[in-house]
């Protein structure tokens, strides 16, 4: 539905304002909604909530070329997870993107502070939403007010698994209310937060929807933070992955390439669109992952470690070919060492030839979707909720667990475990959904996080890595602002 674009193009002269660039939680760039002005009518609620959709979406690098703070949205999420699990690295140690892999990111870190301006961002449009859906009709008042608090969900469900204890702020809030706007709130605190906000979009929204919040997607998430909150709540996680399940209204891919260039398939949860070969609807991390031969601003980003390529060649089947490729001199060795991302090639693009390969007219202004949500990855959910933290031989487990390997071609009974163990749970995690930001999540969830990313800092002699790493700091910027109210993490 890249409708949504548009419409944001269609309203944006009446919705906003210039603001004081140095308030908490403002849109960037520098402007507000009017709420007196602009909150007339249905169609107003309507374009205001698109408008938090365009938050998440963020803004392509290619358009503002600068690194600080222009909101790139999920555009950069990739630094904050890949290259802080196992999975990618960059192809050089210059400059700060660089920081993230080798775990040296320190609270000036432009990326970061770009990551957490940008939730809050979300956040702050979708409390504005809240303050005035009232002007609404009556008839979409409910839904309009579950879909901001499922976008409100997302963004701190993604802030308080990067950054801990966050600041909690639900209403639209003054520069001069610090306590609120820079108060750390205990993480459980936010967690429930989440859960109220995605149980209403459970009970609120529409089904059918893929590239906005849906009841699938409100299912989808809950499931997820539900298995991840501080104490899990694996029969609600279970539940709502059937629910789900049993819709029909999902499947999965017959040809796995098809999840990424078909795009809102039958496999779509919840994805974030954009528009090729337009500079403002358009996004820029499908260039940078390239690397061999460039097409982004970077030397090459989420460069795939050996460690994951080992993974794909002996679990990855007919995923693999589909999730990186090696370039070059890289091709003839048994494992690569600098392959690169494919699932997500710019539009156009041809690689058949690794000497020589190209990439369409406009990869830096690319119109590939950003996959949030799909059905494997609630499958692979259900699965994790009947282990319930440990091993299980439940055959309904198993049977998710497989439906996703023998889509990668895997057989049905030959390759079936009779035990469902977490490390298999987490290698089939790590090759289905590599390169789409679930890894370093994965691995705190299933609370395996420190072990496995010890050992990786060790073989890869990262020497800044500690437990305390696992969380990002506070940006020292919000930090200034707050006039010392907003603490730091232990680092």
């Amino acid at each position: 539905m890249k409708y949504i674009k548009f419409l944001i193009l269609a309203v944006t002269g009446a919705m906003f304002v210039s603001c004081d660039q140095d308030e908490f939680l403002n849109p960037l760039p520098d402007s507000a909604i009017v709420a007196d002005s602009f909150f007339q009518s249905d169609d107003d609620v309507l374009a205001a909530i698109i408008g938090i959709y365009d938050a998440v979406q963020g803004v392509n690098e290619n358009t503002e070329s600068s690194s600080i703070r222009f909101n790139r949205g999920v555009q950069l999420e990739y630094l904050l997870t890949e290259h802080r699990s196992d999975n990618t690295r960059s192809k050089t140690l210059e400059g700060s993107r660089a920081d993230f892999h080798r775990y040296i990111v320190e609270p000036d870190n432009v990326q970061s502070e770009d990551y957490y301006q940008s939730m809050y961002e979300i956040i702050f449009r979708a409390n504005n939403v809240l303050e005035y859906v009232d002007n609404a009709d009556a008839s979409n008042l409910n839904r309009y007010t579950a879909e901001a608090k499922f976008l409100r969900a997302y963004a701190y469900f993604n802030l308080v698994r990067l950054y801990g204890d966050v600041p909690l702020v639900t209403r639209v809030a003054g520069s001069d209310e610090k306590e609120l706007l820079f108060t750390r709130v205990a993480v459980e605190t936010v967690y429930a937060q989440i859960v109220s906000d995605l149980q209403e979009g459970v009970t609120h929204l529409s089904s059918g929807h893929k590239a906005r919040a849906s009841k699938a997607a409100a299912q989808s998430l809950l499931a997820k933070v539900y298995l991840t909150q501080p104490t899990p709540n694996y029969s609600g996680a279970r539940q709502l992955c059937e629910d789900v399940i049993n819709s029909g209204e999902f499947s999965l891919e017959s040809n796995f390439s098809d999840v990424f260039y078909n795009e809102l398939n039958d496999e779509i949860i919840f994805a974030v669109q954009y528009l090729e070969g337009n500079p403002d609807e358009s996004q820029g991390f499908s260039s940078e992952f390239t690397s061999y031969s460039r097409q982004g601003r970077q030397d090459g980003l989420n460069i795939v470690n050996p460690n994951l390529a080992e993974d794909f060649i002996a679990y990855g089947g007919n995923r693999t070919a589909a999730s990186y490729s090696a370039f070059g001199d890289d091709v003839n060795l048994p494992v690569p060492e600098d392959a690169e991302v494919i699932k997500f090639l710019p539009f156009g693009s041809d690689i058949s030839d690794t000497n020589l390969p190209t990439y369409g007219d406009a990869p830096s202004n690319a119109g590939n979707d950003w996959i949030i949500l799909r059905y494997s990855d609630v499958l692979l959910m259900h699965a994790e909720a009947i282990m319930a933290g440990g091993d299980t031989a439940d055959s309904s487990a198993i049977d998710s667990f497989m439906e996703v390997r023998v889509r990668a071609g895997f057989d049905p009974v030959g390759d079936r475990p009779a035990v469902l163990t977490t490390n298999l749970l987490l290698l089939e995690r790590r090759v289905e959904l590599a390169f789409e930001n679930h890894r370093f999540f994965d691995l705190l969830r299933l609370g395996v996080a420190h072990d496995v990313l010890g050992a990786h800092a060790t073989l890869k002699g990262y020497t800044s890595y500690n437990i305390r790493r696992l969380l990002l700091p506070i940006p020292s910027r919000e930090i200034n602002l707050s006039d010392g109210l907003l603490t730091q993490n232990p680092q």
